[in-house]
């Protein structure tokens, strides 16, 4: 499978959608397991810790549920089944996180189902992966407000 997809990730923001307000677009999955007992996170590269796969809706992808899953293939290396889209969400960050190179965001969430892990995938060498519970996964995201908010409305068993 991982033949048919780029094995090389998108870089840089010339391509990036904005928001009326400025704000960047950015698309994730919530990426579950299929008993909804597991959630899949990744590690962020730029302030370590795990996240969801996310990341900016870029202007020749027609949906912010392409973004979605072109990040979660790239950041994970996973192949979902997007189940339903869980919503916009405001940027919650406090202003002392929000940066030049992570500027305010509006987030769109989709629940999704993981079909298959790739062994290899575009950004392997710089992110690990992992299966978290629900209560593992909201310690991991305590100060990431917005995907404390994505996990509460995704399908995860609690």
């Amino acid at each position: 499978m991982s033949g048919s997809r780029p094995m090389e990730s998108r870089v840089g923001r010339t391509k990036q959608r904005y928001g009326e307000n400025g704000e960047r677009l950015v698309a994730g999955v919530v990426p579950l397991s299929a008993d909804k007992k597991r959630v899949m996170v990744v590690q962020s590269t730029r302030r370590g810790g795990w996240v969801l796969p996310k990341g900016g809706w870029e202007t020749d992808e027609k949906t912010a549920q392409d973004a979605a899953v072109r990040e979660a293939w790239e950041e994970a290396g996973i192949v979902c089944r997007v189940l339903r889209d869980l919503g916009s969400i405001q940027e919650m960050r406090k202003a002392e996180q929000v940066t030049e190179q992570a500027p305010k965001a509006l987030y769109h969430f989709f629940d999704a189902t993981v079909e298959k892990e790739e062994r290899q995938w575009p950004e392997m060498h710089k992110r690990g992966r992992k299966w978290m519970f629900y209560a593992e996964a909201i310690v991991a995201f305590k100060d990431r407000p917005e995907l404390i908010e994505a996990l509460n409305r995704s399908d995860i068993s609690r």
